[in-house]
């Protein structure tokens, strides 16, 4: 049986994605959890999330509009990538990542 590789990226200060990361493995399924600290390190997480077989990746909701957007380019339809939503997030005070994380 094939194992579904998936990932989750969530955006937090400081955040370091070699170190800050961790895996959950089933026999069916296999999810990386991981942080990073700006979109522009996402979308090289995400690069690097596909070179490890993973086909589908959510997004934490401290991913604006233009986050998703440019993490969507990164995987270059090689990952389905989908979001949490929150407009406004509560663990960035109230403010959505577009106006923290923008490139």
């Amino acid at each position: 049986m094939t194992v579904f590789k998936a990932a989750f990226i969530f955006i937090a200060p400081e955040a370091i994605p070699e170190t800050n990361y961790s895996w959950v493995k089933t026999a069916e399924v296999e999810v990386k959890t991981l942080a990073v600290s700006s979109y522009k390190q996402a979308c090289e997480q995400v690069k690097l999330l596909i070179d490890e077989g993973v086909t589908a990746i959510e997004l934490c909701a401290g991913f604006g509009n233009q986050g998703v957007a440019e993490i969507t380019i990164a995987a270059q339809g090689k990952a389905a990538i989908g979001v949490v939503r929150f407009d406004n997030h509560p663990c960035l005070d109230n403010v959505s990542g577009d106006s923290l994380f923008i490139t």
